[in-house]
């Protein structure tokens, strides 16, 4: 597969929108859910075949590890967090093989996002996160692609207010859009 002549287009259609879910749905392991808030999903081509379905949304609230990393505030998190966005979803298809296909899949991506979220959302995002299901996956292509990774997660998820810890603990990789994004994200 010839790398260098990958697209990548952002869903745009109904039509598009529904495929795309049905490859998620069917080939990825967490499947197909509604992303709430801004989100954009893309297909990345070769030859005009699809290979590869990233998807990027809203930030989780509150990491440690990026929170420590930011170095920000409660009150920057709150008034800044909609300048992180998540990779939400990342699917290569199952019966696509090529080295070095997702690290160029996230450079593709990193480079077209903040101006594709511009012009849907009208404000560019400074930094990208990514959470790595551990031990399904060691974050490999975020490692090729340049992401740097923070540490883990405690495997409590969004919604344990608990304390249960019943989640699978997550290796949480960032991706800078632009160098001075702590600027951005810890202004007042």
């Amino acid at each position: 597969m010839d790398l260098t002549r990958l697209t990548i287009d952002p869903v745009g259609h109904k039509r598009e929108s529904l495929l795309w879910n049905a490859y998620i749905q069917r080939h990825h392991y967490l499947g197909h859910q509604l992303m709430p808030g801004a989100q954009l999903r893309y297909f990345v081509r070769a030859a005009g075949e699809v290979v590869a379905l990233p998807s990027f949304g809203a930030s989780a609230w509150k990491i440690q590890p990026r929170d420590e990393f930011i170095g920000w505030t409660r009150e920057q998190r709150e008034r800044n967090l909609h300048l992180v966005i998540n990779n939400a979803r990342f699917l290569i298809l199952p019966w696509i093989q090529c080295k070095n296909l997702a690290s160029r899949v996230l450079a593709l991506a990193a480079r077209r996002l903040a101006e594709d979220w511009q012009a849907r959302y009208a404000y560019r995002p400074v930094l990208m996160e990514t959470f790595v299901e551990k031990p399904r996956f060691t974050g490999t292509c975020y490692k090729a692609a340049n992401w740097l990774c923070l540490g883990d997660t405690q495997g409590r998820g969004k919604l344990d207010r608990l304390h249960r810890n019943a989640e699978p603990i997550k290796s949480v990789w960032v991706y800078p859009l632009v160098s001075n994004f702590r600027r951005h994200l810890c202004a007042e």
